[in-house]
């Protein structure tokens, strides 16, 4: 798990979060106990993603001291550097709704430990924080928080920082405040894009609408800028799409459609599988070059494969039937030298692609 330079190889780091991620899919609903969500989640996290080993004390201290008021209290979990705590985490189970209120123990034992990061989990979501706002007192917001059900690229790349390997306190000390403010920007313009306030509105319509701003012009312009909004979003997807599927395809898409029929009308690509096909490489689109993942067509059934390697299987779209089936290939036959095998599963409509996002991510995230 080690890059020549001495770094955590992210593309393995983001092995083991799918895995850990996977698990908790299927195992969440069983893990009930905050010392059944350590094991199970908190413990895989701290020895595989960051890379500390969990049985050297010299790395993670379980029940770390942090005495406030009164003896005895302890934070769950501390990582330490050169003898001293760098990172604590206060953890709690995992079918707890993490809330403000939470983070009051936290917040308690950060004050009097050498620690630099305060970490609240419930082995799924993962909020990181510390001292910007005032030395030595831990913040009340996150600058920092990771979600393992919804795992973003930037979110990788901000958590490499936190790993044995590539720790450096004055680097993330640099990058945490700006961290900080950027994520709760983008709070506040997803919030502005589901629900635009008066002011959001009130700002754009008054450059396209020269009228009086009244409650019933308002109420008309809200509705107008969520659809805008929402356009907008959609034409930058479409965009983006079109442009992968053009470099992929230098004489245009259209051009692309030329295979739509092979041995003498025997194979047909359909609507359907295109459409299949465009959704598999929207969900590979952060993980791998669009470009790389092409489509091949059968008589029976439609192949999604990366470099147009046979070897390479990303899913199978059975579309020629009534009952349509997505076929995924992130399982082996341990009985057959590792073959992969062929998970059909049924689906009603192609969107029901997007719920087998985790799996075509992870398949294609060991041929990477």
């Amino acid at each position: 798990m080690i890059k020549k330079d001495g770094g955590l190889v992210l593309m393995e780091m983001s092995n083991e979060l799918s895995k850990i991620s996977t698990r908790i899919v299927e195992k969440g609903d069983i893990v009930e106990t905050e010392e059944a969500t350590k094991t199970a989640f908190i413990l895989p996290f701290i020895r595989l993603v960051l890379g500390y080993d969990h049985t050297d004390p010299e790395e993670v201290v379980p029940e770390f001291g942090a005495d406030v008021g009164k003896k005895g209290e302890k934070t769950d979990y501390a990582i330490m550097h050169d003898g001293k705590p760098t990172m604590i985490f206060e953890c709690k189970p995992a079918n707890t709704d993490l809330k403000q209120k939470h983070i009051s123990q936290l917040y308690r034992y950060f004050s009097v430990t050498d620690a630099k990061f305060g970490i609240l989990t419930n082995g799924i979501h993962y909020r990181f924080y510390t001292d910007i706002d005032a030395p030595n007192k831990m913040d009340k917001k996150p600058f920092f928080e990771l979600d393992l059900t919804n795992i973003k690229d930037s979110d990788k790349k901000e958590l490499e920082k936190f790993t044995k390997s590539a720790f450096d306190l004055e680097n993330i000390l640099e990058s945490a405040c700006e961290l900080k403010y950027k994520n709760e920007m983008k709070k506040l313009m997803a919030e502005e894009f589901k629900n635009p306030s008066d002011e959001f509105v009130k700002f754009y319509a008054k450059e396209v609408y020269s009228g009086r701003f009244i409650g019933s012009v308002k109420d008309q312009f809200k509705q107008i800028t969520q659809r805008a909004l929402k356009e907008y979003i959609n034409e930058r997807v479409d965009e983006r799409l079109k442009k992968a599927l053009e470099s992929e395809n230098p004489e245009g898409p259209d051009q692309e459609k030329t295979i739509l029929k092979k041995d003498k009308n025997e194979i047909v690509t359909t609507e359907d599988e295109w459409e299949g096909y465009y959704i598999v490489k929207s969900i590979l689109s952060n993980i791998v070059d669009p470009s790389r993942v092409t489509i091949r067509d059968r008589v029976s059934y439609c192949t999604v494969l990366l470099d147009n390697n046979q070897n390479k299987l990303i899913c199978r779209m059975h579309f020629n039937k009534k009952q349509k089936y997505i076929g995924l290939f992130d399982k082996q036959d341990m009985n057959n030298r590792g073959a992969k095998i062929e998970d059909k599963i049924p689906i009603d409509n192609v969107n029901e692609i997007y719920k087998h996002t985790e799996r075509l991510r992870n398949t294609t995230e060991i041929y990477i």
